[in-house]
């Protein structure tokens, strides 16, 4: 195995008292290709920082090779100082390097370099960003979020450039697709630490739900363990002084390691208010146009939507995907055609810039409106500190102005800002910015329960996929054509690949609501119950449970007696491997016991 390029060992970081990297590492070889995971605020960006050497840990081993050059793509870019975009890219660049590759680049991302970069938009901005960082051909790069604010023809160039570079990679990012597709290893930053995954991204989440589950499993042993102990403690004093002061010592232990362990972030709880229930018609659109400057951004395109359709729109940067979302929810006129909305629309909208949140305001503020500390959700008056939690917020922080929040908590801000209004039409655009992967788990899941219609603007392609019934695309010159299912289904429809060849799809919802699978449906399985056998066994260990616990309280009680060695050694050997046997079997029926409650709970009784 080659010697590492990159080392992170024993990181420890702490932030105004809380500890925020207890103990986290990250190493890379030669062409090594990492995807570094974890929850909004875990710390990915900060321990991704300091293997670029630009924040110093309170504590741990940084190394990196002498002989390579690594560069560090961050989530937000500096240009001052530079008057055009190939002036920034031609900056990065050693003299041994080629000159031509930063024009190359730039241009391969649809840039020329005479653009100012005072005046990017924030794709355009990511762009240079990523130009920089190629085109000296480095050995380590390090990426945070590279596909933020980029369409899906610049992720999908960038996903088949990296796949060709020698370079090893470490990247963060919230984009299923570009992980799965990027990615060998994975390192999951948890509660301070790391975990490695010697697999791709596409492996992690069972992996991930796999190690959380065993570590459930862990606490419920520990706090039986803690309240057999504290039985003991309270049927006061037997056996010998020593052994007694020991089992207390013990248990005083016990409840530390229970205080010291820190549990997974809990997770974001999304509910929509619904308004009342809108007509079947949400909109019509007929031959609509609409121009600005030269050429026309949407021409003659015609929809309608249905109550309970989720539509997506996708096109590059710039093709007017928000222009055409405004026209059909009536907050931009077209130039020509008509559109018709149906009755009783609730539009309740998201928009992709953080911008529209005041920065000086507070949390509380900007979900109550400044009026008053209580938010109305689903016509239910709740207190503005519990409506917070349900999306992650400390108390603490309802009087925090909005310019302190990181990117993650902002959108999580303008989703329940988004939710608590009364809607039966959801317009999203760009709503997965900025969102970790079990937000983003749970968004799909408020969507896919959601009893309106959804209109979604959004470059993420697994997204687009999982929720959407239908895709609205930029053609160019202002054409729009709308395919039925999912980005996916999108691809094979425009370049008429055989759907038999291609993978199964889930079912995905048609017009109508009901159900249309992409392959033939089997029978569904039968509800899974627990056996006579798992019954009996959930029914008898608790008494052997008992039993054996008797029997150890003996055993230990008889192999304290200080003279038992001595009067007989037989007996005495008896009794210790006796008792370890007990042990053995106690702490295996306790771990069945424990299993099968939580089977019984995971099937409804």
């Amino acid at each position: 195995m080659a010697p590492p390029i990159l080392k992170l060992e024993n990181i420890r970081l702490t932030f105004g008292g809380t500890p925020l990297l207890t103990g986290a590492g990250l190493s890379a070889t030669p062409g090594d290709r990492i995807c570094l995971v974890g929850r909004n605020g875990s710390g990915k960006s900060t321990l991704l920082r300091i293997a670029a050497g630009l924040v110093e840990p309170d504590s741990g081993e940084r190394f990196i090779h002498p002989a390579v050059r690594a560069r560090y793509l961050g989530q937000e870019t500096d240009f001052t100082g530079y008057q055009t975009a190939l002036a920034f890219v031609e900056a990065s660049l050693g003299p041994a390097d080629d000159p031509h590759a930063a024009r190359y680049y730039l241009n391969a991302l649809g840039l020329d370099g005479s653009e100012d970069p005072a005046r990017l938009s924030g794709g355009e901005a990511r762009r240079v960003a990523l130009a920089a960082v190629l085109a000296p051909d480095p050995g380590l790069l390090l990426l945070d979020e590279p596909t933020n604010h980029l369409d899906l023809p610049a992720i999908e160039w960038l996903e088949n450039e990296l796949a060709g570079l020698k370079s090893a990679i470490v990247v963060i990012s919230h984009d299923r697709r570009f992980l799965e597709r990027i990615s060998r290893t994975t390192v999951w930053l948890d509660r301070g630490e790391t975990r490695v995954l010697d697999r791709g991204f596409a492996e992690f989440e069972a992996w991930r739900d796999d190690m959380l589950e065993r570590e459930d499993l862990e606490r419920h042993k520990l706090d039986r363990k803690i309240a057999r102990e504290d039985q003991w403690m309270h049927g006061g004093v037997t056996a010998r002084r020593k052994r007694n002061v020991r089992r207390v010592a013990e248990l005083a232990a016990l409840r530390q390691k229970k205080r010291d362990a820190r549990r997974v972030q809990g997770n974001v709880r999304l509910e929509a208010s619904e308004a009342q229930t809108s007509g079947k018609l949400i909109v019509e659109a007929t031959e609509i146009t609409k121009s600005f400057g030269a050429g026309p951004v949407v021409q003659a395109f015609s929809t309608r939507i249905g109550r309970g359709d989720r539509v997506g729109l996708v096109g590059p940067n710039g093709a007017g995907k928000t222009t055409l979302l405004k026209m059909l929810i009536g907050e931009l006129a077209p130039d020509s055609g008509t559109i018709r909305h149906g009755a009783n629309l609730e539009i309740a909208a998201l928009d992709q810039r953080r911008d529209s949140l005041a920065p000086n305001a507070t949390v509380a503020e900007t979900l109550t409106g400044g009026r008053g500390d209580y938010v109305t959700v689903n016509s239910e008056r709740r207190h503005v500190a519990t409506y917070m939690k349900d999306f992650l917020f400390q108390p603490e922080q309802a009087r925090s102005p909005i310019r302190v929040l990181s990117g993650g908590e902002r959108a999580r801000l303008l989703l329940a800002r988004l939710l608590s209004l009364p809607s039966n039409v959801l317009v999203l655009d760009e709503p997965t910015n900025d969102l970790d992967l079990e937000t983003l788990d749970l968004l799909e899941e408020l969507i896919a329960g959601y009893p309106g219609t959804v209109l979604l603007v959004s470059h993420d392609r697994d997204f687009l996929d999982r929720i959407v019934t239908s895709v609205i695309a930029a053609e160019g010159d202002g054409r729009w054509i709308e395919y039925a299912g999912g980005y996916t289904d999108m691809l094979m429809q425009r370049r008429g690949t055989d759907l038999a060849k291609a993978p199964p799809k889930v079912a995905k919802a048609d017009r109508a609501g009901e159900t249309t699978p992409a392959v033939a449906p089997s029978a569904p399985a039968p509800k899974r119950k627990l056996s006579f056998k798992e019954k009996h066994a959930l029914e008898t260990l608790p008494a052997l449970i008992d039993k054996l616990s008797a029997e150890i309280a003996a055993l230990e009680a008889k192999a304290a007696d200080a003279t038992l060695y001595s009067r007989d050694p037989k007996a005495f050997d008896a009794t210790t491997k006796r008792l370890a046997a007990a042990q053995q079997e106690l702490a295996a029926a306790e771990h069945q016991w424990l299993e099968l409650e939580m089977l019984k709970d995971e099937l409804g009784g």
